[in-house]
């Protein structure tokens, strides 16, 4: 992979896409932090904490240290429900169903190389989210949640005004393939189904980029190893984390294909180009009872009204997107520390 040199201005511009990621940040969402931070193309508004790979706690301590590791501690973090929708209940991750893919720490049990030296902010994310969408023109912020739509949910019901200007591409989900924490649900529809559902019934613009076309993006072991001829901390965290995530998912995926998934970096791509996948319009809800609860699936109540609001990735240009995911990822890990 040729070697470039990658902007970290902190710099916004009306050409970049604004982006607000909201993670369950595990090892996947690391990476989807890596790509909106190492594209010259984004502009990051701010990272909200959401529930599913781990705890709120232990997501929002990851966000600032990641951040703290890239030189980037401008970028703001707020801390986001800690609970599903359904119940007042700390939400924590069983081990099998999230924390065996990422570890006891969310990142493969690899120590971040750095420590915060702030604590996330004081709005909620809820708000935070709501603002922004407001000080901007319709369509210009693009909110990714990679893990439950709790936060989402609970700002689109919050502020009902914001539901035709804000932009979601939200990774979850499934149309063609199985799930991945039941026989029919996705993990992150899995853990708030009620939330997802109310997201999906709202009228606002969302891409789904689901199982469909994330299973289909793979690293590999190779690309791995050449995250270990990079004499940097960040680099051998990286490549340690990585090493962990292919082992797992080796160990205990049963459409294993070779490669680790690279489920969230693609929803931040997509966001940002969104010409990387090829959608198919539908109105969309999630099963919120019995055995297939958690799966999305086609609303038959909706089955004719127009226009379908989610669009959902059925294929892919991984080849283009692997390209520049490998580019950023190979050259954050040389550029920092």
């Amino acid at each position: 992979m040729t070697s470039g040199t990658l902007n970290f201005s902190d710099e916004g511009s009306t050409s970049k896409t604004k982006l607000i990621l909201d993670l369950d940040t595990g090892i996947d969402d690391t990476l989807a932090i890596i790509y909106a931070l190492a594209t010259p193309d984004a502009d990051l508004l701010g990272i909200t904490g959401t529930i599913g790979n781990v705890s709120m706690d232990l997501g929002i301590k990851n966000d600032l240290d990641i951040l703290a590791m890239f030189g980037r501690e401008t970028v703001p973090v707020y801390r986001g429900i800690d609970h599903v929708s359904t119940s007042e209940e700390v939400y924590q991750p069983t081990w099998f169903e999230h924390a065996l893919w990422h570890g006891h720490n969310g990142v493969g049990e690899m120590k971040i190389p750095a420590t915060a030296s702030r604590q996330c902010e004081q709005e909620s994310a809820v708000d935070f989210i709501i603002d922004s969408v407001r000080r901007y023109p319709a369509g210009e912020v693009v909110v990714v949640p990679t893990g439950a739509s709790t936060n989402i949910a609970a700002a689109l019901k919050k502020a009902p005004d914001i539901v035709d200007k804000i932009k979601i591409v939200t990774m979850g989900g499934s149309l063609t393939q199985p799930g991945n924490a039941s026989p029919f649900a996705e993990a992150n529809a899995f853990t708030d189904p009620e939330a997802t559902n109310y997201m999906y019934s709202t009228n606002a613009d969302i891409t789904m980029v689901g199982l469909d076309v994330t299973m289909q993006a793979l690293l590999t072991e190779e690309e791995v190893n050449e995250l270990k001829g990079i004499d940097t901390e960040t680099a051998h965290f990286l490549a340690g984390m990585l090493d962990y995530y292919l082992r797992v998912s080796k160990e205990n995926d049963p459409a294993y294909q070779g490669g680790c998934n690279l489920h969230d970096p693609l929803s931040v791509a997509v966001a940002i180009d969104p010409t990387l996948v090829e959608t198919f319009p539908i109105n969309l809800m999630c099963e919120t009872e019995g055995p297939g609860r958690g799966r999305t699936i086609g609303d038959p109540s909706r089955l004719l009204a127009e226009p379908k609001n989610t669009k959902v990735a059925l294929t892919v240009d991984r080849d283009r997107f692997k390209q520049q995911f490998l580019f950023y990822l190979y050259n954050i890990a040389r550029a920092s520390r």
